[in-house]
Parts: structure tokens; C-alpha cells; sequence
């Protein structure tokens, strides 16, 4: 018996101590990670300040031109803080960005747009323009409001639409061959029924959220997203830095 239990006293000592070191290497590395993401979240303030000091060179000049449509994801929380939202959008404006669409799941901004349109200089809504027409003006910014709701909709009215293309052509009793919904047909279904909407080159993503939230998947097939944080932290110079960084950028579309 006494040799029974010594046995058992040195297997509980053993696996003390293993439990004792493996908590302290997990919780070392616990702390390693949450100053090495403190580090970054400190060095990006600073940089961030410096670039809206105008102290970073390379940041003054921006070729906003290349960035033809803007889309901005901001989480419906988020969205609530219209007062945030409008100085993004003057911001954006002093950039010189042109074309933009608002997005949030819930659609707070799109129940807010005329409050949102009356903080800002020369805009309007996208809708009032012809889309060709309102991507070459470079007088006025043109703001797209859009929420998951724009989206569940025009995939039901495209899918109408082909729908009711493939019945006529069945029951006019030619000879068809077996036919296929491709990437194509879906988009020229959704621009006619007026929901195909210009691709945003950039989106921005304000939330906590490391997705585009439901932002119409169709529009975003070459579309270079961008995690930007939470709404409340959002800072003119990281704005800065996004755009820039993506204007400095080549993108190759294939053949």
C-alpha cells in the first residue's frame, strides 16, 4: 500500500507541475500577443496622427481619379452614429473621393440619407443620375444608399426575370438546348431590373466584423476590401492611408 500511494503522490506532483507550466506558457503567450497587438494599435495612432499633420510626404498627393467607387460597409450599431458617418463623408469629400455607396445591414443610414445629404456640399443620390453620367461628374459627390434588403430583392426580381426570358422561350415550342444560368445572365437580368449598380474598386469596412456583410456579392468580384476597425476609432489619417495605399496598388484583371 505504501508503495501504491507513492506512486499516485508522484504522479499528482508530476501532473501539477505540467498543468503549472503549460498555463504559464499559454498564458505568456496570451500576454505576447496582447502587447504585440497593443504595439500595432499605438503605432498606427501615431502614424495615423503624422499623416494628418501632413508630416508623411508621400500621403499630401493622392490620385483620387483612380478610385472611381467607393462602397462603405459600416455595421448597423455602428451606423447609428450618423454623426461619425457625415464626418466620414466630409472627409472623404476633402480627398476628393466622388462616387460612394453607404452600406449596413439594417438599412439605419437609408432611413437617414436626407439628414446625411444636408450636412455635405454639392451631393446627391446616385439614383438621380444616369449611371454613366453620374461617374464622369467630378463636380458633386454621389452618394448610393444600400442596406441587405437591396440585395435579397434584386436576386428575387433577376431571378424573375430569367425566369419568365426561359418560360417564353419553352412555350413557343422551338427546339432549345439545355440551358445554363451563367455569371452573365444574372447580371444583365439584375441591370435590367435596375439593380446592377457600378463594382466598387475599394470597400471599407467599419465594424468589428472582418466581412463585407451581406453588401451584394455581385459588385464586389474584384473588389479590393479593407478592415478599417470600429466606426468611433475612425481617424482622417488611417482613412488617408487606406486610399492612398490602394491608388499606389496594380491590379490585373486577367483576359
Amino acid at each position: 500500500m505504501d508503495f501504491k500511494d507513492e506512486v499516485q503522490r508522484v504522479k499528482s506532483g508530476t501532473n501539477q507541475i505540467g498543468n503549472f507550466w503549460l498555463r504559464l506558457v499559454w498564458h505568456s503567450v496570451h500576454l505576447l500577443v496582447r502587447l504585440w497587438y497593443l504595439g500595432v494599435g499605438v503605432a498606427n495612432v501615431i502614424e495615423s496622427y503624422l499623416i494628418s499633420s501632413g508630416l508623411l510626404k508621400r500621403y499630401r498627393s493622392i490620385d483620387a481619379g483612380k478610385l472611381r467607387y467607393l462602397a462603405i460597409v459600416i455595421e448597423s450599431d455602428d451606423a447609428c452614429r450618423i454623426s461619425k458617418v457625415i464626418q466620414l463623408l466630409q472627409w472623404l469629400q476633402v480627398i476628393g473621393v466622388k462616387h460612394l455607396c453607404l452600406y449596413d445591414t439594417e438599412g439605419v443610414l437609408k432611413k437617414s440619407k436626407e439628414s446625411i445629404l444636408a450636412k455635405l456640399k454639392n451631393a446627391t443620390l446616385f439614383e438621380e443620375a444616369d449611371e454613366r453620367d453620374s461617374l464622369l461628374d467630378q463636380k458633386h459627390m454621389t452618394l448610393e444608399f444600400a442596406s441587405i434588403s437591396d440585395g435579397k430583392e434584386a436576386v428575387a426580381k433577376g431571378g424573375n426575370v430569367l425566369f419568365m426570358k426561359y418560360l417564353k422561350l419553352a412555350n413557343s415550342g422551338a427546339e432549345q438546348k439545355e440551358q445554363i444560368f451563367t455569371e452573365a445572365n444574372m447580371t444583365e437580368a439584375l441591370r435590367a431590373v435596375g439593380c446592377g449598380g457600378p463594382e466598387p474598386d475599394l470597400l471599407l469596412v467599419y465594424g468589428p466584423a472582418r466581412c463585407h456583410l451581406g453588401f451584394p456579392a455581385w459588385r464586389i468580384r474584384y473588389t479590393e476590401i479593407v478592415h478599417m476597425g470600429p466606426l468611433k476609432s475612425v481617424r482622417y489619417g488611417s482613412l488617408v492611408k487606406a486610399i492612398y495605399k490602394f491608388t499606389t496598388v496594380r491590379q490585373n484583371y486577367g483576359t
